[in-house]
């Protein structure tokens, strides 16, 4: 068996995927061919699955029974040929119950999805694993990112899975174990003065030297890659959604994979309800474009100056799939809002004392709007809340 491949030992069908198409204006381009976004609207791509067919010839619990990982849906990602699948078992990351701190903040249906235990302690290794291993189908051999920290370490992590070229951009204030952890896997790091968005500057003098760009929403498979949060969710609560879901959102690509999920498994006919979850964007008040955008009822987001936070993660200043993310917070009826960076710490150690759980700030982050949201009475104590814990905090300490 190649060791780079997924260890699955049954046949699985080949993936649904027919095209991807501009999320702007519909254009349609070939998943066979390496693609970015649309050069004609600058917007990002979305993968297409011809989901009829699978309404008619997938079963959902066939799926549930083959070995636990990502790439038990993978007629539903965008991979052709399973021999070229690459993992490092992630997925399938647990949902927890929180009595304890449910009981705190008066809401007994309070869940967390922990991210923290995918490789490289991130849920980015979901977004890395697929593209990456899309990219390996396409015959393409260097890749790069720019990064606020944590997609760079997973990048490298696949690329060197992978045998791949990879060089990873990030800022010069980015955690330690991030920067550490992409050269441990061969990678090339170059730290860059100031924020992603330099780095994306800076990553793009190579783009012409052969280089293919695996940032957020700049490519269109990461976003498949994330999606499979939102199945796993489903299934976890009896294929149906909690009522709401909170996640910590930078460029916000989980957030709007989570919302592809669920406008996919409604079309397969796989949930028992088709009520959607409200999702809630979370960001730090040092850097919220998309709370800036929402308030203002914007269908896209302006860059946030200054962009400053403890919570690397969510240090954005602009999103290249803002468009993407709103309307999902739109669709969804749903909700952004701010937090402090006082009010993460407390909440980071809020959910470690109580639950055990040492969540990333960013995970943090959706603890601490609990209150917020109780407050205003956008959450009711009977209504099931989902937490996404997006990292482990031990890739954050000094």
């Amino acid at each position: 068996m190649d060791s780079q491949s997924h260890p699955l030992e049954v046949s699985l069908s080949p993936s649904l995927l027919t095209h991807l198409a501009c999320s702007e204006c519909g254009r349609s381009f070939s998943p066979h061919e390496p693609q970015r976004f649309c050069p004609h609207c600058t917007a990002p791509l979305v993968a297409h699955y011809d989901l009829e067919k699978g309404r008619h010839h997938l079963d959902r619990e066939q799926m549930v029974h083959r070995p636990r990982g990502l790439w038990r849906w993978q007629e539903l990602l965008p991979v052709f040929d399973p021999h070229w699948a690459l993992t490092l078992g992630e997925g399938d990351t647990p949902t927890l119950t929180l009595p304890r701190l449910g009981e705190y903040v008066g809401l007994p249906h309070l869940y967390l999805k922990d991210e923290a235990v995918n490789p490289t302690g991130t849920f980015k290794a979901r977004g890395q694993a697929v593209a990456l291993s899309k990219v390996r189908e396409l015959g393409l051999r260097q890749v790069l990112v720019p990064t606020a920290g944590n997609a760079g370490g997973a990048m490298a992590a696949y690329a060197a899975r992978a045998g791949l070229k990879a060089c990873v951009f990030m800022p010069s204030d980015t955690p330690h174990a991030n920067i550490e952890e992409a050269r441990i896997a061969g990678a090339e790091v170059i730290l860059v003065a100031g924020l992603i968005s330099d780095a994306a500057r800076e990553a793009a003098t190579r783009l012409e030297q052969g280089w293919y760009d695996v940032s957020t929403f700049k490519e269109p498979y990461r976003l498949e890659g994330k999606k499979t949060m939102g199945y796993e969710i489903a299934q976890v609560f009896g294929w149906r959604f909690p009522e709401v879901i909170l996640y910590p959102a930078g460029g916000g690509i989980g957030l709007a994979g989570i919302w592809k999920a669920y406008q996919e498994l409604k079309a397969l006919g796989w949930l028992e309800d088709t009520t959607p979850p409200r999702l809630i964007a979370i960001q730090a008040q040092g850097c919220a474009p998309f709370v800036r955008a929402f308030q203002a009822h914007a269908d896209h987001c302006e860059f946030w100056e200054g962009a400053q936070t403890i919570a690397s993660g969510l240090r954005v200043p602009k999103s290249f799939g803002d468009r993407l993310v709103l309307k999902a917070l739109y669709d969804s009826h749903g909700l952004a809002i701010a937090v402090s960076d006082a009010e993460i710490r407390t909440a980071q150690q809020t959910l470690a004392s109580l639950e055990g759980i040492f969540a990333s700030p960013e995970g943090a982050a959706t603890v601490a709007a609990l209150c917020h949201l109780q407050k205003s009475g956008f959450v009711q104590p009977e209504e099931r809340v989902l937490l996404l814990n997006t990292g482990s905090g031990l890739k954050y300490l000094a």
